[in-house]
């Protein structure tokens, strides 16, 4: 009897990239490439180091894969590290209402690494979890945020555990069970966000999906409807309360989700919810050359569910301002930009920027856009200076950097190479950007050294 367990395990098993269109081909490659950037600049962060010390290192060992701190691990541990490192800087991809690079890439190149897996092998897997991932998704009609779990760790556990059950070549029968196994793994919530742990979300999702991949490999078991059980996994996280439980309305394989949807590559370290205002917001600044000084007010007006994601309006800390539609709009218009460098303790508790805060005021539209992101069809900013004059932008639909905005080579490259050259020389980065821009060519993922 076909149930969506079943169908999400046949297909996984039976996944094969070779019909993939171009667009999914290069969402996968952006993917992977901008994931790697963004986790070696997170190398140094403090909650890399702290996650560190609950891993265990094997050192002298040729099988296992060296993290981004430079110490080997085990696979589970590397993932681990990895996942926190891409994702405590916010700097990673979004798509799917979550962020599924910076939790499918470090588990493909651990295990991928163990594996002697090769890069077309990376390619595949990634597409076969981001795109059961997409199709678990669309089964649901409400949005995970607005119950306060952090998809990245909730459906990001079952895609990611689709892609590594991918690289092991599972049969169908391991694939569901290690599916099943994941569906009691997930875990994560929005009240985290601006804290440490979100960013141990990302990490403990990716070192999950090879447990239970592994867990299944060698006979574990897990129920055949994990999933779609009254009880089952998406049920029990449905913030509507009435997800499809039917497999008919599955649709896995019917449509390139990743084509669809792809991946939005973020120019700026804070949570995605503010990149249109910021890019309003600087547009207005450098049009009609706007001092602070003169700013009276900065009227932001987003989407119920980004506010929801944007919790802290008086940030005090770097890792607080990344949720904060306030700080957003303060750097933009003080410092002209919204980067690494203003995202540190010391610029936020500037008494300049401190102060631009009380001056930020933000309301809402309960509209949603499309379902690969919570957000309102468009965000508006205007501002308000002290003479009465206000500058107002257009509606921003799409980032820069979207999927629909996208970056090129040579933008994509200049943030990678801006990311990586803060542990890594000139010559390496240049040199680990071509392969992973290239990575279907490689034979096996051992031959590409993160640092």
């Amino acid at each position: 009897m076909d149930s969506v367990t079943k169908k999400a395990a046949d297909f996984v098993a039976g996944f094969r990239a070779d019909s993939a269109p171009a667009e999914a081909f290069h969402a996968a490659r952006m993917g992977i490439v901008d994931c790697v950037g963004v986790m070696i600049a997170g190398a140094r962060e403090p909650a890399v180091d702290l996650v560190a010390t609950i891993a265990t290192p094997l050192p002298g060992s040729n099988d296992a894969p060296r993290a981004v701190n430079g110490i080997c691990y085990g696979a589970p541990d590397t993932a681990l590290v990895n996942g926190v490192a891409a994702h405590v800087l916010d700097f990673d991809d979004v798509a799917l209402a979550g962020h599924p690079s910076t939790v499918l890439v470090p588990a493909i190149l651990a295990e991928g690494h163990e594996l002697r897996s090769s890069g077309r092998d990376a390619i595949e897997a990634y597409l076969a979890g981001y795109e059961l991932w997409a199709h678990l998704a669309e089964l649901e009609p409400g949005h995970l945020h607005d119950r306060g779990f952090h998809p990245t760790a909730v459906m990001g556990t079952l895609g990611t555990t689709a892609a590594v059950a991918r690289l092991h070549r599972l049969s169908c029968e391991e694939t569901a069970n290690a599916l099943a196994i994941a569906a009691s793994m997930a875990a994560g919530l929005v009240a985290n966000f601006g804290s440490m742990t979100k960013s141990l979300h990302a990490g403990r999702t990716a070192q999950s999906a090879i447990q239970a991949v592994r867990l299944a490999k060698v006979g574990y078991t897990g129920s055949p409807d994990a999933i779609e059980h009254q009880s089952g996994f998406l049920k029990a996280f449905s913030p509507s309360g009435s997800p499809q439980l039917d497999p008919k309305a599955f649709r896995l394989g019917e449509e390139w989700m990743s084509a669809r949807f792809g991946v939005n590559i973020k120019r700026y370290p804070t949570c995605y919810a503010t990149h249109r205002a910021i890019d309003a917001m600087l547009n207005l600044v450098e049009e009609h050359d706007i001092s602070s000084d003169d700013i009276a007010t900065i009227h932001v007006h987003t989407g119920v569910t980004q506010r929801l994601m944007l919790r802290n309006t008086r940030p005090q800390t770097g890792l607080a301002a990344k949720f904060s539609m306030e700080f957003a709009m303060a750097s933009a218009s003080i410092a002209r930009r919204v980067g690494l460098r203003e995202l540190t303790d010391e610029f936020v508790s500037r008494a300049d920027v401190q102060a631009m805060l009380d001056r930020v005021e933000v309301t809402v539209n309960e509209d949603k856009a499309g379902a690969d992101l919570p957000v309102a069809p468009y965000d508006l900013v205007w501002v308000t200076l002290n003479d009465g004059t206000v500058h107002k932008h257009a509606p921003v639909e799409h980032a820069r950097g979207s999927w629909q905005h996208p970056m090129d080579r040579q933008e994509l490259e200049a943030k990678f190479t801006d990311c990586a050259s803060v542990r890594l020389p000139q010559d390496q980065v240049k040199s680990l950007f071509e392969r992973l821009y290239r990575i279907e060519e490689i034979d096996d993922l051992r031959n590409i050294a993160l640092v």
